[in-house]
């Protein structure tokens, strides 16, 4: 009978091991997948400017305008960006201050009555702004005011900012004049 049940349990324990899964292999190591090579986008093409300057299109953004303790500023540019374009009055020293975003050491002023080149200096405090002083007395800025549906200015190596002509302008000319 001891033989019969070592039997029997022999068999069982036999029986249970048939029952368990073979251990899995080990993982097969597959090689990384090559990297995704996009096409470069294409670049961008600015479309040739008309040869009449009031025919080209608007530099995106807005004029907004502000007092501070120098005296007004009317700002141009995208809205939430840094200013493309500046106009300052600074009453304290009797002068208008036209900036603009870059570089250059000088720019042309196009507008529906007048077309003149101002020169240009880097600003002390603003880096990456060049500027220009002007008196308040100056037709230049009537004209930039008065300019029909928009004005340029436009610098050498840069886009031309193609800008209306919005209120602010003649706001800050106005408070410099007194």
């Amino acid at each position: 009978m001891r033989y019969k049940f070592a039997a029997i349990a022999t068999s069982v324990a036999l029986l249970l091991a048939g029952c368990v899964p073979p251990p899995a292999p080990p993982p097969v190591a597959r090689p990384a997948p090559p990297p995704v090579v996009r096409p470069s986008p294409p670049p961008v093409v600015t479309p040739p400017l008309a040869s009449d300057w009031n025919q080209w299109p608007f530099t995106p953004g807005d004029w907004a305008y502000r007092k501070d303790g120098v005296g007004s500023i009317a700002l141009f540019g995208p809205v939430g960006a840094n200013a493309l374009l500046t106009l300052r009055c600074d009453r304290t020293r009797g002068s208008l201050y036209l900036s603009v975003q870059g570089a250059g050491d000088a720019a042309t002023i196009r507008t529906t009555t007048l077309t003149r080149s101002i020169p240009l200096r880097a600003t002390g405090g603003d880096a990456g702004y060049v500027a220009s002083q002007l008196a308040p007395s100056d037709a230049m800025l009537d004209a930039m005011a008065f300019s029909r549906g928009r004005f340029v200015i436009d610098r050498s190596g840069a886009a031309p900012l193609v800008v209306p002509p919005y209120a602010e302008i003649g706001r800050v000319i106005e408070d410099c004049r007194g």
